[in-house]
C-alpha cells in the first residue's frame, strides 16, 4: 500500500521528492500530471496513469494516506485534499518576485502543512496561510548535498539565471554578454539556461542560439543535466539573479554573482551576493571573487542576508521534510 504520495508536475521538480523520500521509512509513489513527468523518476516508483490531467482521479486510485505538492498545478480545480492531508514544500526557494505570497495564497485552501525552507518563508506563510494550516521550517532539502561540499578550485563558473515568462530573471538580458565575457578565458564555463527557457520562447530561440555558439568555445559547455545539482557541486562560483538556485548555492560558501537585469521591472534582486549589472562585470572582478572571495561590505550583506533567510544548513532538511510528511500520514 502506498502511504507516501508524490504529485509531480515536471521533471526538474523531482529532485526535492528525491531528497526527501529516501528518508522515507514508508511506501511511496509518484503519479505525473503531465506528459514530461512521466518516468522522471529511477529513485521513487510511478503510478502508471491514462490521463496524466486526472489528478483527483488518480490520487483517490492509489489511495495514499498522504499527498505530496512542491508546486501549484490545478490546485484550484481538484478536490482531492477534501479526503487525503496535503503537504506543500517548495521546489525552489526562491527570493524574490513574490513568490512566497502567490505560493500561499494559490494553495492555502488545500494544504494542510506547508514546509518552509527557512524563517523568513514560514514568517509569510504564517501570515498569509490560513491559520489551521501547519506552517515548519525544515530548510532545502536538495541542498542538503552541498553541505560541506569540497570546493573544486578549478576556475569553474556556473551560469544559472531563473527563468523568463514566470520568474521576469535574467536570462533574455545577459545570455549573450555571459559567453561574450567568458569566451577564450582560462575560465570554464557551465551554461544553464532553466528548463523553461529551453521550451518556451522568447527563451527557446535564445538557447538555440548560445547553444549554436557554445560548439564553437573550447571552455563553455552547456549544462544538459536535468537538475542543476552536478553543476552546483562543480562549481566555483555561481551567476545568477533571484533564482531558487540562489539559496541552495548559499550551502557551499561559495561567491554568488547576481544580475539586476531582470525583465520583470517590478522586481528588484535583493542584493545578497556581488550585485552586478553584465555590462559592469569583468573577468578581472571574476579573478578576484575566485582568488580572495567576497569584498568585506559584500560578505558582511551576505551573513546577514543568510541569517534573515533562516535557512537550516546542516545537511539534514530532508529528514525533516519526511518526518513532517509521515506525520500528517498518520
Amino acid at each position: 500500500m502506498v502511504r507516501v504520495l508524490y504529485v509531480v508536475e515536471r521533471t526538474f521538480m523531482r529532485k526535492t521528492f528525491e531528497a526527501i523520500d529516501r528518508h522515507v521509512e514508508a511506501e511511496s509513489a509518484y503519479v505525473p500530471v503531465r506528459p514530461e513527468a512521466v518516468g522522471c523518476s529511477e529513485a521513487i516508483p510511478a503510478v502508471g496513469v491514462d490521463d496524466v490531467t486526472d489528478v483527483d482521479r488518480h490520487v483517490r486510485a492509489v489511495d495514499p494516506d498522504v499527498v505530496v505538492y512542491n508546486h501549484r498545478f490545478r490546485v484550484d480545480e481538484v478536490d482531492f485534499y477534501d479526503d487525503y492531508p496535503l503537504v506543500h514544500v517548495r521546489h525552489g526557494a526562491s527570493i524574490g518576485r513574490g513568490e512566497i505570497e502567490t505560493t500561499a495564497e494559490l494553495t492555502g485552501q488545500a494544504v494542510d502543512a506547508a514546509l518552509a525552507p527557512g524563517e523568513r518563508w514560514a514568517r509569510r506563510y504564517a501570515e498569509v496561510y490560513p491559520d489551521d494550516v501547519d506552517v515548519s521550517v525544515v530548510g532545502v532539502p536538495e541542498a542538503d548535498e552541498l553541505v560541506a561540499a569540497e570546493p573544486p578550485d578549478e576556475k569553474r563558473v556556473l551560469y544559472a539565471p531563473t527563468n523568463h515568462n514566470y520568474g521576469g530573471g535574467s536570462y533574455v538580458n545577459t545570455a549573450r554578454e555571459v559567453l561574450d565575457l567568458f569566451a577564450d578565458t582560462d575560465y570554464e564555463l557551465l551554461f544553464r539556461p532553466h528548463p523553461m527557457d529551453r521550451k518556451e520562447e522568447p527563451g527557446k530561440s535564445l538557447t538555440a542560439e548560445c547553444r549554436e555558439r557554445i560548439a564553437d568555445l573550447p571552455n563553455v559547455t552547456f549544462d544538459d543535466d536535468e537538475t542543476p545539482m552536478a553543476g552546483m557541486r562543480r562549481a566555483d562560483l555561481l551567476l545568477s539573479d533571484y533564482s531558487g538556485i540562489v539559496a541552495e548555492w548559499l550551502h557551499t560558501g561559495r561567491p554568488l554573482v547576481q544580475f539586476t537585469d531582470v525583465a520583470a521591472d517590478e522586481n528588484e534582486v535583493p542584493k545578497i551576493g556581488y550585485t552586478t549589472s553584465v555590462s559592469d562585470l569583468t573577468i578581472e572582478d571574476i579573478d578576484a571573487l575566485y582568488e580572495r572571495g567576497y569584498p568585506d561590505r559584500v560578505a558582511e550583506r551576505e551573513a546577514d542576508f543568510r541569517a534573515d533567510l533562516g535557512i537550516p544548513m546542516d545537511g539534514r532538511a530532508g529528514e525533516r521534510a519526511a518526518a513532517e510528511v509521515l506525520t500528517c500520514a498518520q
